[in-house]
């Protein structure tokens, strides 16, 4: 690993911080570097205040250092006015000598513009630094701009034997397939996506609030997909603890490919991400439309022997771990 590797690796690091705070902005790291020797690391504020730039920036104790640093960014500092100025404006008067970037941002209001901007006033620029890894650390960000849509995760979780849920319920709840520490990671998902989705059925059968409840964050925006208005406001995904947008048939047209239109509607709301936590129904219309980004699939350790079959999709396995007695498999989209 080269010395711009290992910074941009820290930048990525931490620019996680900014997860689930920072939309619709992406979550960039920063690190400032002087002889050799990190002064000031910054990262993306919530939305509305700081880039992660400012923060790095205004972190380093002695500015006359900032003359004879690299700055390493994740992302295209931007060369646009939005809620704060241009980052690239803002390295540029400081006279910080060096920039190194992990990919371009191609947002058609930067776009390569941050990059001209620096190399114009003399700055050294060095584009492209671990730069598979950084487009993936962004792809919400990428996804929402370049496809027009919200970075799309499928959830589920399926028994031993694949099933998704019983055929009959005694209760209006949850039948539980995994253990509480895989439904803890489920919240905290829920913490760092801007939305998730469930259809009319779910509704019914679970009555699910679809809230952080077994971790810190914000409440993702509630998307229940409900054809023909049949849900009522005494459903607990319509309480106040968290915005609800109802998709009816007023909204798309039922009798053509509903994904993609569910996912125009989302992009006119600027929602950047979402999580399609529905049943199965809900679940395979994605994955027929091939609307999808990533899979996040539990596999619990009980079997229902019969029951509502979980859906099928083709993808990549891109990684497999072991909660206690439940797998969790992510797959990417080939």
């Amino acid at each position: 690993m080269t010395i711009h590797e290992t910074y941009i690796k820290r930048c990525l690091q931490i620019a996680k911080n900014g997860l689930g705070t920072t939309r619709p902005n992406p979550m960039v790291g920063a690190v400032i570097v002087h002889n050799d020797l990190i002064i000031a690391e910054g990262f993306t504020s919530a939305y509305g205040g700081n880039h992660a730039e400012v923060n790095a920036i205004n972190a380093v104790k002695d500015q006359s250092l900032l003359s004879k640093s690299t700055i390493y960014v994740t992302l295209e500092p931007c060369s646009h006015f939005g809620k704060t100025p241009p980052c690239s404006d803002l390295i540029v008067r400081h006279k910080i000598p060096n920039v190194v970037i992990g990919c371009v941002d191609d947002n058609p209001e930067v776009a390569g513009k941050g990059i001209a901007k620096l190399r114009a006033s003399g700055c050294n620029v060095t584009v492209g630094v671990l730069e598979a890894e950084c487009k993936a650390h962004h792809k919400r960000f990428f996804t929402y701009h370049n496809k027009k849509r919200p970075y799309i995760i499928l959830k589920w979780a399926e028994t031993a034997d694949g099933f998704i849920a019983p055929i009959k319920k005694d209760e209006k709840k949850p039948v539980w397939i995994t253990n509480k520490y895989s439904r803890q990671l489920v919240h905290k998902w829920r913490a760092e996506e801007q939305a998730i989705l469930v259809g009319t059925n779910t509704v019914i059968e679970d009555n699910p609030s679809l809230t952080v409840r077994d971790w810190s964050g914000e409440n993702p925006i509630r998307v229940v997909w409900d054809r023909t208005s049949k849900l009522n406001s005494n459903y607990s995904v319509f309480n106040d603890e968290a915005k609800t947008i109802r998709v009816t048939n007023e909204d798309i047209d039922f009798e053509k490919p509903i994904a993609i239109q569910i996912a125009n509607l989302l992009f006119k709301q600027n929602i950047n991400s979402i999580i399609i936590e529905g049943g199965s129904q809900t679940l395979q219309t994605f994955i027929d439309e091939n609307l999808w980004d990533e899979a996040r699939i539990f596999i619990g350790n009980v079997n229902f022997k019969t029951g509502i079959k979980a859906p099928k999709l083709n993808g990549n396995l891109i990684s497999e771990s072991q909660i206690k007695n439940d797998l969790l498999k992510i797959y990417a989209k080939d």
